[in-house]
């Protein structure tokens, strides 16, 4: 792949990682991500075989990174303390209002049992491998997903109710019942 085809699919990337965070992966249409990457419909096939194509490398893409940024997190820390860091950050006021940065899963979870197949299994293997990420032991890895559970359900209240003082609570709760 030449250079101005690896750059334009960046940008075709970028802009869809934006709509399905704010979106969902189903909702966004080609033209419109398309549009926000600067590009006409006509040059989208040159690159992806059809949206959920693209949504699904996104959402991998996505879900990757949050990975990578937990990997940064302290080895040595117990599987408590890493999981109490994380949840920190995850179910902060600057997380939930971020427009452009975030984790993609309280957007996407209610399009997925509409969208193929593909998409859970992504889901399913970023869990698995999230709760390994989040647990000193084995043993511990229900509890890491019951953690990871009470984020993403936290985070998305919050984000459904805004800015303000009962999602500022909602955070704090969770953050709290984080273990």
């Amino acid at each position: 792949m030449g250079v101005k085809k690896a750059q334009t699919r960046e940008r075709i990337l970028d802009a869809a990682a934006a709509a399905l965070l704010q979106r969902g992966p189903s909702k966004p249409s080609v033209g419109e991500v398309m549009g926000a990457a600067g590009l006409t419909v006509g040059g989208f096939y040159a690159h992806f075989d059809n949206k959920d194509a693209l949504m699904l490398e996104v959402f991998q893409q996505m879900l990757r990174q949050r990975r990578e940024r937990i990997a940064e997190v302290d080895p040595q820390l117990s599987g408590e303390e890493r999981r109490t860091l994380v949840a920190a950050f995850y179910l902060s006021r600057k997380h939930r209002d971020s427009r452009d940065e975030g984790c993609p899963i309280p957007s996407a979870t209610a399009d997925l049992a509409e969208l193929p197949d593909s998409f859970r299994q992504v889901l399913a293997e970023h869990l698995e491998l999230m709760s390994a990420q989040l647990a000193a032991r084995p043993e511990e890895a229900d509890v890491a997903l019951a953690d990871i559970a009470l984020m993403v359900g936290g985070l998305a209240l919050a984000r459904a109710l805004g800015p303000g003082a009962l999602s500022d609570r909602l955070l704090r709760a969770a953050k709290a019942a984080v273990r």
